[in-house]
């Protein structure tokens, strides 16, 4: 009789394994949808309703990573998965460093994906290219 060997998940090496943390493979993935007011929980958003941005850009994200000096990234070529709307408007996503080489983070602030999330919601109603005409 031959025994059949099972793979568990701790045998499976992880394809990140032995990476810099700088290899932008090993970066955060953020997609626009995760901080979308206009989305539901199953299109995707992972904040509250309360504090999620109306429809974020890649490219306000990536301004808002930059100004919190973190490295980041936008990959236009990349899509969403949930988005049903192939609208070139919902494309891309972008990566983010938050620990460089020596296991350091870059913004002491914005260690976890959820911090960062949580900041991206707090900053971005804030660019200048969202602010409404104030002047008088």
């Amino acid at each position: 009789h031959g025994t059949i060997k099972m793979h568990t998940p701790a045998q499976t090496p992880s394809p990140y394994e032995g990476l810099e943390p700088d290899d932008r493979r090993k970066w955060v993935c953020v997609y626009p949808a995760y901080i979308n007011g206009r989305k539901t929980i199953q299109q995707g958003r992972r904040v509250a309703k309360g504090v999620a941005v109306d429809n974020p850009l890649c490219s306000e994200i990536c301004d808002v990573c930059k100004s919190q000096k973190l490295n980041a990234e936008v990959e236009q070529g990349k899509m969403y998965p949930r988005e049903l709307s192939r609208d070139h408007i919902y494309a891309g996503r972008v990566r983010v460093q938050l620990w460089d080489n020596s296991k350091s983070p870059l913004n002491e602030e914005i260690i976890t994906r959820k911090q960062l999330f949580a900041v991206l919601c707090q900053l971005i109603p804030k660019l200048k290219t969202r602010q409404v005409g104030k002047g008088g």
